[in-house]
């Protein structure tokens, strides 16, 4: 543990990254009924767990007393709650579309064409809020290694690290889960075609 870091908070930000990259999953259906919960507002609960794990990089960077991790993690959440608003949009013209913001009926409706066609300017953006989201390359700068040495995360080793590391990966399947719910059809074939 680094000197001067408040423990508590210190332990608490990658477990809390973590569990709110796991707690995404539950409304991802991944077939009809195959989902752990299927709320009528499935979409709008994924962007409120995903805008909520804007503080676990923000209690890592400020916990752990160093200004190098302080200012990745500011840097992550600036970048976090930009792209958040752009892939609102997205999801709120996808919602429009269809008529419910419940996933699985997103999915449903998608049975004749995939959403990726007539709304490809939407998913396009989308896809690219999502690559911002996650911190994927070319939109890394939170961990800009030749001035911030590792980002927010530069404290943390062995199981803190890991959780972080964890967190970060699920965050990026769910977000391909949602891209292929939304304009891919999710477990549908494209064009209505049988297989």
């Amino acid at each position: 543990l680094p000197t001067n870091a408040n423990i508590g908070l210190f332990v608490l930000a990658p477990l809390c990254t973590f569990v709110l990259s796991l707690i995404s999953w539950a409304v991802i259906p991944f077939s009809y009924g195959n989902v752990i919960a299927d709320p009528e507002l499935g979409g709008l609960y994924f962007l409120a767990v995903s805008s909520l794990g804007v503080y676990g990089v923000l209690i890592s960077g400020w916990s752990s007393n160093s200004k190098y991790a302080f200012l990745g993690a500011l840097r992550s959440a600036a970048q976090m709650v930009s792209y958040e608003i752009s892939m609102g949009i997205s999801l709120i013209n996808v919602c429009l579309c269809v008529g419910t913001l419940n996933l699985t009926e997103i999915v449903i409706a998608q049975v004749n064409v995939w959403l990726v066609f007539p709304l490809l300017p939407v998913s396009i953006m989308f896809f690219i809020g999502c690559l911002a989201e996650t911190n994927r390359h070319p939109f890394d700068l939170p961990e800009a290694e030749a001035e911030l040495v590792s980002g927010y995360n530069v404290e943390y080793s062995a199981m803190g690290f890991a959780l972080f590391f964890l967190g970060e990966y699920a965050n990026m399947i769910v977000m391909g889960g949602l891209t292929s719910i939304c304009f891919l059809g999710g477990w549908l074939s494209p064009f209505g075609i049988g297989i």
